[in-house]
């Protein structure tokens, strides 16, 4: 990389640093350090959950399966497209009617609290491998634009993100995932054409293409395997407790709608776009082989981007994926606050609960850097997470997820369902290889995972609707919701805090407009491609602003 590269990249560091430690004095209780205040503008929480869960492997683990194995790639990511609105139709309104701070809470209320201990300790464990396998991805794309060594990145980029989400909370986590958005989207369009023109143009790409691929299914990726990778897609994203912030922290049942059908939408897009510079890289480079493929996307950025340039998207790459270990992170320190320590001291005072808030998140943060130092020992980004979301996607989060709709299921059948199907999928991930030299393929271990609880919580229902009338489980969780007083707004005063996330956002939309038009005046080639973007990106960021008007109460 250029010496201006890494000017570009210190200066859009400080630049989101300050972001989002901006709001640093936002987290003065529960609410708005978890849930934002609980009145985030749907179109924010939207392209945050977006940002969060795209963010986490679309540059290293679906950029690698795209460089392998071309199309399916996107293939597999349009499964997240159907699940968004599938979840905006039925899923999302259901999270924010249940008025939680935390899916933990939820749990607490409608399952009991001896079930919620019991998920809240496999969630807090499960998170270490999830946000480990987020941290690793941030760390390889620095030492392939770097050369610096990966066990560093990996400890030097946790310890930043660590002190970004301590200090921020959800806000800061949200308002990075915006910005993240918009300069990726234009850095992607940028990086195309120019890649396009590496290759000869677009025919003489789709030529030298090896054989399938372009396929909607390759290899291992099966039809069979693409719909049970788009049932755990649908379980994970409506599910995953990080994300249920995304549906429970804005003001309405229809924003919360929004929330889901804005990310189907960008995911049937964005894949397209997206997976396009490791697929030419291919054919650019079509040599790489082991580990080597991870690196793809950013190798195709170092072939074509301006000096200037590939700092700034290195920078982007960072924290957009960065955002993933955040998010998660955050609700890691707020089931362990939240759902645990306030249990066993339900009368400490919101200073005391903070401050462990923020030494949760330290402590979870430390770990994760330790998980992440360990990813290639365990196989590969790929290996690991495929193979983490075929074991916990279903079982964690699918019975939960069914209490919502189900009136009948107790805290017993869901707890049945979730450690029945984890103890099955662990016996035929770790066991049976080695006792009985038997393995599942990638498609019979990610249907194994999505089928398994779905067939135990069916024959619950089964059972109860011809032998339980009532469901005490359920009594208690509807009385609850009688008494329950919406403290939401009585904790937090949001609108400020929207007010200044909105401004914070688009001065920082604008800002980065105006690097990239400097950068332009340094690039040897795509110099009026990149004054052309930045100066979009500037009028976007202007636009943006919010204006001055009173705030309906």
């Amino acid at each position: 990389m250029h010496f201006i590269d890494y000017i570009v990249i210190v200066i859009f560091f400080i630049g989101i640093l300050s972001a989002g430690l901006s709001f640093s004095g936002s987290g003065k209780n529960m609410v708005n350090y978890f849930a934002a205040g609980g009145a985030v503008p749907w179109w924010i929480s939207g392209l945050s959950l977006f940002m969060s869960f795209f963010s986490a492997g679309t540059f290293v683990v679906w950029g690698s399966i795209a460089y392998t194995n071309g199309w399916v790639a996107i293939t597999i990511q349009w499964t997240m497209a159907i699940a968004g609105f599938i979840i905006g139709v039925f899923i999302a309104p259901r999270w924010h009617k249940a008025r939680v701070l935390t899916a933990a809470e939820f749990i607490t209320q409608r399952l009991g609290i001896k079930v919620q201990k019991l998920y809240s300790y496999l969630f807090l464990f499960i998170s270490l491998f999830t946000t480990g396998a987020f941290l690793y991805p941030v760390a390889k794309i620095v030492e392939v634009s770097t050369g610096f060594p990966l066990h560093w990145c990996i400890i030097i980029l946790g310890l930043i993100i660590i002190l970004y989400t301590t200090a921020g909370g959800l806000w800061a986590v949200i308002v990075t995932d915006v910005l993240q958005f918009i300069i990726l989207t234009t850095a992607v369009l940028i990086i195309v054409p120019l890649a396009f023109q590496r290759v000869d143009g677009i025919t003489a790409f789709i030529q030298h293409s090896p054989n399938g691929f372009f396929d909607f299914f390759s290899g291992e990726y099966t039809l069979g395997f693409i719909i049970a990778f788009g049932l755990y897609n649908l379980f994970f994203i409506s599910g995953n407790w990080a994300y249920v912030q995304r549906y429970t922290s804005v003001s309405t049942k229809k924003d919360a709608k929004k929330v889901g059908y804005l990310f189907g939408s960008l995911y049937l897009i964005s894949p397209v776009i997206w997976m396009l510079p490791p697929m030419i890289y291919r054919v650019l480079n079509p040599g790489l082989t082991g580990f080597g493929d991870e690196g793809a996307y950013l190798m195709m950025c170092k072939e074509v981007l301006p000096i200037g340039m590939l700092g700034l998207i290195l920078g982007a790459m960072i924290f957009a994926t960065s955002s993933s270990v955040n998010t998660t992170l955050n609700i890691s320190a707020g089931v362990f606050t939240n759902d645990l320590y306030k249990n066993i001291k339900p009368n400490v005072s919101n200073k005391h609960l903070m401050i462990v808030a923020r030494f949760a998140t330290i402590g979870f943060g430390l770990l994760t850097i330790v998980v992440a130092l360990l990813v290639q020992n365990m196989g590969g980004i790929v290996e690991v997470v495929l193979s983490v979301a075929a074991i916990t996607g279903g079982a964690l989060y699918l019975p939960p997820l069914w209490s919502l709709f189900s009136k009948r299921q107790t805290g017993k059948s869901i707890l049945t369902a979730t450690l029945t199907s984890l103890i099955i999928s662990v016996i035929f991930k770790f066991a049976t290889p080695y006792l009985f030299d038997f393995a599942l393929t990638r498609t019979q271990e990610m249907t194994l995972g999505v089928v398994a609880p779905v067939l135990v919580l069916i024959f619950f229902e089964f059972r109860y609707y011809f032998t339980q009338r009532e469901n005490p489980d359920f009594d208690e969780y509807k009385r609850i919701k009688e008494k329950q007083l919406f403290e939401f707004h009585q904790q937090t005063s949001s609108d400020s805090q929207n007010r200044h996330g909105k401004n914070v956002i688009s001065f920082g939309v604008a800002g980065t407009g105006i690097l990239i038009v400097g950068i332009g005046a340094f690039a040897a080639t795509g110099r009026w491609l990149v004054v052309i973007a930045g100066t979009l990106i500037i009028i976007t960021g202007l636009i943006m602003i919010p204006k001055n008007k009173k705030i309906k109460k």
